[in-house]
């Protein structure tokens, strides 16, 4: 996992993260699912924001939650019917992550 660094916490809650996102959306086991702790700089934003994204053949997905990693509980993540709304589109400003 990238950016788990050297701490067993932090990397047992991305894989965490990771395997809910599977579960909710229904992803085959291989698909590849990001997530990452960023922080944000911006007036108003969380110091702390997990970003996660997935592929379902060519078509990425992606959500914010805005708090960090260890904090995020499975009742966080979108529902399942939201998918469609966090399909990616060309130019939608997500050039970040």
């Amino acid at each position: 996992m990238l950016g788990a660094g050297k701490n067993p916490e932090r990397l047992q809650a991305i894989e965490k993260m990771a395997e809910w996102t599977r579960v909710r959306f229904r992803l085959p086991k291989d698909a590849t699912v990001f997530v990452s702790e960023i922080a944000c700089p911006l007036p108003g934003c969380p110091p702390l924001e997990t970003v996660v994204a997935f592929w379902i053949a060519e078509q990425r997905y992606q959500f914010k939650l805005f708090k960090p990693v260890a904090e995020v509980a499975v009742d966080d993540l979108p529902f399942a019917w939201l998918k469609d709304a966090l399909a990616v589109q060309e130019g939608a400003g997500w050039d970040c992550c």
